[in-house]
């Protein structure tokens, strides 16, 4: 047959040649084919069927009439055409149904032809002497499956396809590559496809003996033997279960279809058996115990058989039935056993009981009763296998679970209704064993949903009262939140159904009745969420809770808007959530719900200083249900104003959803105007009025995407911030994507519209919509130099996707240039810039490179890429010249060709190509690659060596970094020409040292990731019969890999590596060739060898790269379905850890061992392992435990890292929540146990053993280390509690847990504590606390402290389990409460052991309120009187120690000190939990002792004590009073703590209360000054570290306010604001500079207030100016106290009443700072000079000279103090306000002579610069120095401090007579205008301000 391109070429002749027919029809033929081969060339899936749609309905449109003209050989070359893409396309299914619709159009005009053309392509399938390949059984599969026309040839031939079928098994079943691969899986599918598609002529032969032969007995005799374990292949052997099940199916009479179903159960059996299936008999012999064989058979028959085989019953038992009988034992040991296939075998149940469910009125039939009867065996054991299983960690089980479950119940109801059972006990029964799960079980919610319709929301809601306070907490829990909201929306649409259909007047409730029914439970509910300040709550209630409640309740919008006021906290982003939310679920109007107010509001939504109520709002502005709601003009102009005050923000989030919601709204812009102009089309010519206001919207629709396609451009020059940045490509691309007619085959969604044309147009004629002219493409050019990688990754997309696909030739002369030098470059930044532009240009270029065109020996095929294939030549030309200079001169490669560049560009090149890699390398060209990098990475090794001898050897030790650095020094010394220097050793590498080691290590990680990636690529895409790899090429790449792996320390090196390393196994062991899949398994054989040999020197700690490369090869095999690999991986690894250790070890070297034990870690922590590890788990976990207890440190020290690791995938991530969150992870104890069994009774062992160790004489002392016991109770105290334990499993774990209450390891006993919460069942609570209590003893027993310390923290951690489940007061807790009254004694002086005294207080805290009155007065009294005589305690100790010890002792000796601090801390805080004790001891703080009072002030910093005003007061004075003393205390600690304290009382932790400090009790006159002299002279003179220093600003500045005197005052002002501008400098600490924005906040605003003083304009200015410094600062935290700042100034001015203060965001704040000065003071001397301070230098000369200077100094570049800070944009910000300060020139003299001064100074400069500017500009063609220029960050800030001078200057010619000498105001507006056109021309866009100011129209 002739290939595709010979066939399209002739039958294209024949067209053009075509005489009779029609030329409509020869042109629509011609298209056709242009379509088809689109198709054929386009690699993209999408890309395929969309052309061969799009050719379908173009063949579709030739009538058979006129395809009947076409000569016979034309329409033979077509059908053959057809059936040639077909046979390219045979991997996908949709694209050969598309051209099967072809040939049967095809068909109606000759069908012989075409029935004769596919047979003949068949029989070449089936009447070949070779068995089938892989691509004749592709074939045979889509001609079964995707083609109607090739069934039926199939249907005449397929006795020819079953016996070649019969023919490929036993060959294949007898090597392990084809068995085990993809080649026996087709084979299977094939017959599984005959089975079923040709069953009519497939059934004779199998029923029938007169017509059964051979071919079908040997074909089930090999599907039974890959059933039973043959093939070790998963996939293959459950599909062979569906195959043999199908052809059972194929039985015409019932009894013997349901004797070969019966025959088949005996899968099950463990001796040989014999199959029955009609006249077939074959031999089955198990050979395996994994549970696949019962899977694949049970699967099977579940999934293909009638149901008159399910229900049949087995010949010797009539009462049997085979679902039940037969099926469901199968089926339900499957789900007990734990085997590696737990997720087929509960998708098996669930089909189980689907086929239950659909069979059961027969079921019911044939056995008269019910099936499912209360208390019945088989519904004991589903529930029992769907709860044990609900927690399953292996991924997917928990769905199906859930799905059974929900059938479960479906059956029960109809067998209850079947036979009039209306009691349904099992649903109440399982309501309150569900209720009794704790709130943290995932699986509790899912059975809620699933019994919910059966019981009615009502019932649930009564019997489950803590529903709604459970759905907050999930809500408040990440992984909690799906299934906690899928409740809440089951529990409203039950609600719904029941109120609708429940009453007799549910036909005439209204809406708003619904609603305000749903409002009564759910309201409060809701509006908790929505204003919590927990951000999970308040995120997943807005995202889950409103979308649903809109949908089921649409009026409750009226309800929650009640309850909200926009002022209050929280309420603001409420109000925006559940605006967007009604309008987008229901499309209504949100601006009719409140009137004029919902735009009030949404103005202070989009100017908050919360994220995520400004998202909200704008989500309001863009959502609607209909992308054709054209927006009003009030929607765009906001937006217009919201968007460029949203393009710096620093969440990577807000970014994200800001471009949806843009995108949304354009959407919304581009689809109306379509619908616009689709109307004028169809609209009469009558309507003008219609016409002229549909013109009116699409105009203004029009002009907003050009302004929004504009706006980027502004801000993509360097030196703007990488938000700002990022955020306008976002834009861009958002705007490209949405308002051009390009069509992205990657996206299934967002396409742009077939009509887009119409659109683009429409906006061109009227001159707009330029997307892609040359100025633009320049600015995205200068992106590819970006310092980060995203700015450039997202420019280089835009540019590729939407521009022109050629570069003007300038433009790529220049770029090639620059590329090139930055290939060279050593930093590793500016080489993976040069990678990207050479991808760019590989793209945009229409020529090849010089030094490609230039090279006369480059031949390439005519089929190949010729533009790629160049380029790849020249890269490899120019990577082997950096390898010579390397080999000859390492520093001088180093610094001037490092390598890894070119290997970058190579990988972009040919990975990253759109054609592929085969059309660019041919075999000679791979060859030489491969030996490129295998040259380069022995070079580069050797010189981490620094002997390239060892480094070729086969020795496996990397060398220590020590040598490393001692390799590298020597190749310096020598490129130095002398040896190494005997002066002082630097601790920092030199920039020499930091290049070599750059280069090196980078370099090897490129060719890692590259060489990997380049064989994927090769093996994916080459056909078997041409691969440009052999086995020898391949076995070159491994020994590479191996190299870096094993010889290189460097982890970036190895990591990267490892990338490429995982690419390269999975590539070779999915390959067909079983000596290609042979060598990862060889790799890893040596792998493991290395591990278990002994080691002749130390390898690095966790040995190196060597886990990494098993890892890699294991986790290969996980993914290529390879699983013996981390089988016998595993096996090899725990025997070797096991091995016992030598007797004489040496610590210095490894043991192999210890090397096991790394490289099982590495396995554990894999990810690409997934869940498949956890098969080992108990084994692992045994091992590293028992390890524990080695004599050997090295070890114990692995055993511990590998039993973390461990721990962290057993249990799964630990679920995120707002708060720190519980300890806990979402697993049970029974739900870890049923998964890991093994470790039940070897973790009770552990705890026994030890527990058996403290049983002794009480009098013995006695420290008995038992290593494993600490991890053991770790790991049990993490497993979730309060889960219900039926069966008692778990009870022997609590005898021992609590006698290691007695433990003398203090951890030991906490720890024991928090186990015994997880797996005491909470039907044991008040038994064990009981228990407990009993035990405590009376002040006259002798008692063990250990013991009763541990016994009280049990109680302590019960107490707080079982009361935040059950907080009423029982019988059982009051006897808790009495024993523990009567054991006061434990608190007083009698027991000497201050632990078990602060135990003790924890444990009353718990009670407190079940305790009495007396007993807490008691207790108070006691405690007061211990904090009392503290301090003497304190001396008598002191004196004691100095007895014994010897003057020279102090108290920290006194043993009795030992947890006294805990107990005094544990007293406070039980003291102070009352108002009148915590009164009494802060009025006594002076007295008591310095550590009690560093507890009390530690109390207050915690933020205890701070809620009640009474007692904040108290403290607020006490902390006041004795400030002086504190200041000058010698105690860092207690001086920083106490300063926090002070804040934190003052501050009242929120300062955006007014007013704050009116509340405040002034201090005393004396003391105040003095106070406040001490802060200041520590502020001043830098006193004390960062923390001190800024705590001692905000409390100065709180205190500043209090000073009364007025002269002293303004002295104390002028020192204050020295400070402020001291500290707000970039390079101050962040701490100082935020507690400048702090102090502002606190005394900027007062001070702000007063008038009466003539130097506070001053004053005012410089507290202005400091708060424009830190709204640009570079801390997110910094800015928004800064905005804090401003809002609190706004406030106070507009004399609001409310005492919250609205918080605007960062980039409003500004312009209203600058309002305020420039309003206020703009007379004042120095307002202009703050102005003018803020813009940034003029000068370009200066930046021409400093970029002239500028070179490759160092490997790193320093980054600025700030690289937050814009003065491009602080420039746009500070113009309008320079051009009013010159409008007001004749209003002041003062005013009036500084900018006169300003003008005289500054005009000649900024003329001279404007002339530098043009005559900088390059001519017609862009020049390297252009491009260079336009990369240089400074130039734009400087051009814009340049116009913003100049337009200022300007503004001043114009308005004042004394500067207008200095120079022509037409003649510098024409100079302006020109120079920013030619500007403009270049590639610099300026912001909208500067522009506007040039052309004159900025309004004042």
């Amino acid at each position: 047959m002739l290939s595709f391109e010979d066939l399209m070429t002739r039958l294209q002749d024949c067209v053009i040649a075509q005489d009779q027919a029609p030329e409509n029809v020869s042109q629509t033929l011609g298209l056709f084919i242009d379509k088809l081969s689109e198709s054929s060339r386009s690699s993209v899936k999408r890309c395929k069927e969309r052309c061969l749609e799009e050719a379908v309905q173009l063949l579709r449109q030739i009538p058979q009439a006129q395809l009947h003209v076409l000569e016979e050989s034309h329409l033979l070359l077509l059908v053959r055409l057809l059936i040639s893409v077909q046979l390219q396309m045979v991997n996908i299914s949709t694209a050969c149904r598309k051209v099967d619709q072809m040939l049967q159009h095809l068909a109606k005009v000759d069908h012989p032809m075409v029935f004769r053309e596919i047979h003949n392509c068949l029989h070449s399938i089936v009447q070949t002497d070779q068995i089938l390949s892989f691509e004749d059984q592709q074939r045979a599969c889509m001609f079964l499956e995707d083609s109607a026309l090739g069934r039926e040839v199939w249907r005449e031939s397929y006795r020819s396809l079953l016996i070649k079928l019969s023919e490929f098994f036993p060959v294949a079943l007898q090597q392990e590559s084809l068995r085990d691969g993809p080649l026996c899986y087709i084979a299977v599918k094939v017959c599984l496809q005959i089975f079923q598609l040709l069953s009519n002529e497939v059934a004779p032969l199998v029923w029938d003996k007169e017509h059964g032969g051979p071919p079908v007995q040997t074909i089930l005799q090999a599907l039974m033997n890959i059933i039973l374990g043959q093939s070790c292949n998963r996939d293959t052997r459950l599909l062979a279960g569906t195959a043999v099940a199908m052809l059972i199916n194929t039985a015409q009479e019932s009894t013997a279809g349901e004797a070969a179903a019966w025959s088949l159960l005996q899968v099950s059996h463990l001796e040989p058996w014999l199959l029955t299936i009609g006249a077939l008999q074959v031999q089955c012999n198990p050979t395996g115990k994994d549970g696949v064989d019962r899977l694949a058979v049970s699967r099977g028959l579940l999934t293909c058989c009638r149901p008159h085989i399910l229900l049949s019953s087995h010949v010797d038992a009539k009462e049997t039935c085979l679902l039940l009988n037969g099926l469901f034992p199968l089926v339900s040991t499957l789900c007990e056993e734990k085997l590696g296939c737990h997720y087929f075998a509960f998708e098996v149940l669930t089909l189980w009981l689907k086929k239950v469910k659909e069979c059961l009125a027969d079921m019911w039939k044939k056995t008269g009763a019910r099936l499912l009867p209360d208390n019945s065996s088989l519904q004991q054991e589903l529930i029992h296998i769907i709860w044990t299983n609900a927690e399953s960690p292996v991924e997917g089980v928990s769905d199906f679970v859930r799905s059974a479950f929900c059938l479960l119940l479906d059956i029960y109801e109809m067998d209850c209704e079947q036979l009039s059972d209306t009691k349904k006990t099992l649903y109440f029964t399982l309501l309150q064993r569900i209720i009794k799960l704790p709130w943290e079980a995932k699986a509790k919610y899912h059975r809620l949903c699933a019994l919910l319709p059966y019981l009615g929301s009502d019932m649930v809601l009564d019997h489950y009262a803590e529903i709604p306070n459970h759905l907050l907490k999930c809500l408040s829990t990440n992984h909690l939140t799906p299934c906690g909201s899928e409740l809440y929306r089951c529990l409203i649409q039950q609600q719904r159904r029941e109120l609708c259909d429940g009453s007799q007047n549910s036909a005439s409730r209204t809406e708003l009745e619904l609603a305000n029914q749903w409002a009564r439970r759910w309201r409060p509910v809701l509006h908790e969420a929505l204003t919590s300040d927990a951000t999970l709550l308040q995120n997943n209630s807005s995202i889950h809770l409103l979308p649903c409640t809109f949908q089921v309740f649409p009026s409750a919008v009226d309800p929650l808007l009640a309850s909200l006021d926009p002022v209050r906290p929280g309420h603001l982003h409420a109000w925006a959530c559940i605006m967007s939310s009604y309008r987008a679920v229901t499309g209504g109007s949100p601006w009719a719900l409140q009137g004029s107010l919902t735009l009030e509001t949404l103005q202070l939504a989009l100017g908050s200083a919360n994220d995520k109520v400004r998202l909200a709002a704008l989500n309001l502005l863009c959502c609607s249900p209909k992308t054709k709601d054209t927006p009003t003009a009030e929607e765009m102009s906001i937006m217009r104003t919201f968007i460029p005050q949203n393009l710096n923000c620093e969440s990577s989030p807000f970014r994200q959803h800001f471009q949806a919601s843009v995108k949304r709204f354009l959407v919304r812009i581009r689809d109306s105007c379509l619908a616009h102009i689709r109307g004028q089309k169809g609209k009469k010519k009558g309507d003008a009025t219609h016409s002229e206001r549909a013109r009116d919207m699409l105009d203004q629709g029009i002009g907003f995407v050009e302004w929004l396609g504009q706006l980027p451009y502004s801000y993509l020059a360097p030196g703007h911030s990488y938000q700002r940045k990022k955020t306008a490509l976002l834009l861009l691309s958002a705007v490209l994507e949405t308002c051009t007619d390009t069509w992205s085959p990657d996206k299934k969604k967002g396409q742009p519209p077939a009509n887009m044309g119409c659109l683009t147009n429409c906006a061109r004629q009227r001159g707009q919509w330029d997307f892609i002219c040359r100025t633009k493409q320049l600015v995205l050019i200068s992106c590819l130099e970006d310092s980060t990688n995203e700015i450039r990754e997202l420019s280089a997309g835009l540019l590729l996707r939407f521009f022109p696909p050629r570069f003007p030739d300038d433009i790529a002369a220049v770029l090639l240039a620059r590329t090139k030098q930055l290939l060279c470059s050593p930093r590793v930044q500016e080489a993976q810039m040069g990678a990207l532009m050479t991808k760019v240009l590989l793209h945009k270029s229409q020529d090849q490179p010089e030094d490609c065109r230039l090279s006369t020996n480059i031949t390439v095929s005519s089929g190949s890429n010729q533009k790629g294939s160049c380029m790849v030549r020249f890269l490899v030309k120019e990577l082997e010249e950096h390898y010579l200079t390397a080999k000859a001169d390492m520093m001088l490669a180093a610094r001037t060709k490092p390598i890894h560049g070119v290997l970058s560009a190579l990988q972009r090149c040919l990975l990253e190509a759109p054609s592929s890699v085969c059309d660019i390398l041919d075999h000679s060209l791979t060859t030489e690659v491969l030996g490129l990098l295998e040259k380069i990475s022995l070079l580069l090794l050797g010189v981490l060596y620094g002997d390239q001898d060892a480094c070729a050897t086969e020795k496996d030790a990397p060398p220590s970094f020590c040598d490393m650095g001692n390799a590298i020094s020597s190749l310096i010394a020598q490129a130095s020409g002398g040896g190494q220097g005997d002066g002082e050793e630097c601790v920092l590498l030199s920039e020499e040292h930091s290049l070599v080691l750059t280069c090196c290590w980078v370099s090897l990680k490129e060719i890692g990731i590259f060489l990997g990636s380049l064989v994927e690529r090769i093996l994916t895409e080459s056909k078997p019969s041409k691969c440009l790899l052999t086995k020898e090429d391949l076995m070159k790449a491994s020994k590479v890999f191996k190299s870096i792996l094993l010889k290189c320390r460097h982890w970036g090196a190895v990591e990267g590596c490892c990338v490429g390393f995982t690419k390269f196994c999975a590539s070779l062991l999915s390959s067909n060739d079983p000596d290609l899949k042979d060598i990862p398994a060889q790799i890893l054989k040596q792998g493991l060898q290395v591990v278990q040999s002994p080691r002749s020197t130390s390898v690095t700690r966790r040995a190196a790269g060597l886990p990494m490369l098993i890892l890699c090869v294991v986790s290969a095999g996980e993914a290529s379905k390879a699983k013996q690999l981390l089988a016998h991986s595993m096996q090899t690894l725990l025997e070797t850890a096991k091995t016992p250790l030598p007797e004489n070890w040496d610590q210095t070297l490894d043991l192999p061992q210890v090397c096991a034990v790394h490289t099982l870690q590495a396995l554990v922590r894999g990810s690409g392992l997934g869940v498949a590890v956890l098969q080992f788990a108990p084994a692992v976990a045994i091992l590293s435990l028992t390890l524990l207890s080695s004599p050997c440190w090295v070890m114990r020290n692995a055993a511990l890292q590998l039993y973390s690791s461990l721990c962290s995938r057993m249990l799964g991530q630990r679920p995120s929540s707002e708060e720190a969150g519980p300890t806990q992870h979402g697993m049970s104890p029974l739900a870890f146990f049923f998964h890991y069994s093994a470790l039940q009774p070897f973790l009770l062992g552990e705890l026994k053993g030890a527990a058996q160790d403290l049983q002794g004489p009480p009098n013995e002392a006695k420290l008995h280390l038992q290593p494993s016991l600490y991890p053991v109770l770790t790991l049990l105290a993490q497993l979730q509690p309060g889960v219900q334990d039926s069966t008692e499993a778990l009870s022997d774990f609590l005898p021992p847990l609590l006698q290691l209450s007695a433990s003398p390891i203090y951890s030991v006993r906490v720890m024991a504590s928090k186990a015994l919460v997880a797996l005491t069942p909470p039907s044991e609570y008040m038994n064990i606390l009981i228990k407990l209590a009993a035990q405590l003893p009376s002040p006259e027993e002798h008692c063990c402290h250990n013991r009763l310390h541990g016994q009280l923290l049990q109680i302590k951690a019960i107490l707080e389990r079982a009361l935040s489940t059950d907080s009423a007061r029982s019988p059982d807790l009051c006897k808790v409460v009495s024993r523990v009254d009567a054991s006061l004694w434990l608190v007083t002086e009698t027991q000497r052991c201050p632990l078990v005294r602060a135990a003790y207080i924890a444990v009353a805290d718990s009670l407190r309120r079940f305790c009495c009155e007396t007993y807490l007065s008691k207790l108070r009294d006691t405690l007061i009187h211990d904090l009392q005589t503290s301090q003497r305690e304190l001396q008598v100790c002191d004196t004691h120690a100095a007895k014994v010890l010897g003057p020279e002792s102090n108290r920290g000796h006194c043993i009795y000190m030992v947890g006294l601090s805990s107990f005094h801390q544990q007293a406070i805080h039980f003291l102070c939990a009352d108002l009148k004790w915590a009164c009494q001891i802060w009025y006594n703080f002076s007295a008591v002792s310095p550590d009690l009072r560093l507890s009390l002030v530690t109390w207050v910093v915690d933020g205890r004590g701070l809620q009640q005003t009474s007692l904040k007061d108290v403290i607020q004075r006490v902390l006041q009073s004795n400030l002086r003393e504190a200041l000058l205390s010698q105690s860092v600690e207690y001086r920083r703590t106490y300063l926090a304290a002070l804040v934190a009382v003052m501050a009242g932790g929120d300062s955006t209360l007014l007013p704050h400090l009116a509340q405040s009790a002034p201090l005393e006159e004396p003391i105040l000054p003095e106070c406040l002299d001490l802060f200041l002279g520590d502020l001043e003179d830098r006193r004390g570290g960062p923390e001190f220093l800024s705590q001692a600003l905000y409390a100065a500045s709180l205190l500043l306010s209090q000073c009364s005197d007025s002269s002293s005052k303004i002295s104390v002002f002028q020192r204050w604001c020295n400070v402020l501008e001291c500290q707000r400098s970039p390079d101050a600490p962040e701490l100082l500079r935020m507690a400048c924005a702090e102090a502002l906040c606190v005394a900027g605003v007062p001070l702000m207030s007063l008038t009466e003083h003539s130097t506070l304009p001053a004053i005012k200015i410089r507290l202005i100016n400091t708060g424009l410094y830190l709204l640009q600062d570079q801390s997110q935290q910094v800015r928004t106290k800064a905005a804090c700042f401003t809002s609190m100034l706004h406030h106070v001015r507009r004399g609001e009443s409310q005492r919250s203060v609205y918080l605007m965001q960062v980039n409003q704040a500004l312009p209203r700072l600058l309002d305020l000065m420039v309003d206020e003071c703009w007379d004042t001397p120095g307002t202009l000079e703050v102005l003018l301070c803020n813009l940034p230098q003029s000068d370009l000369r200066s930046v021409l000279r400093e970029a002239s200077e500028t070179g490759c100094s160092s490997l790193y570049e320093q980054d600025e103090a700030n690289v937050f800070a814009e003065p491009s944009v602080m420039s746009a910000h500070v113009l309008p306000y320079l051009l009013q300060m010159a409008e007001k020139y004749s209003e002041s003299s003062a005013l009036a002579q500084s900018l006169t001064a300003w003008a005289e100074e500054s005009a000649a400069q900024v003329l001279d610069s404007l002339a530098f500017c043009k005559e900088l500009q390059p001519d017609e063609t862009l020049t390297p120095a252009w491009l260079a220029l336009l990369m240089d960050p400074l130039l734009h800030s400087t051009l814009c401090g340049l116009f913003t001078r100049a337009a200022f200057l300007l503004r001043l010619l114009k308005t004042c007579d004394n500067v207008q000498h200095l120079c022509d105001p037409s003649s510098l507006h024409m100079c302006l205008q020109e120079v920013c056109s030619l500007l403009s021309q270049n590639g610099v866009h300026f912001p909208s301000a500067v522009t506007a100011a040039v052309a004159g129209e900025l309004p004042l």
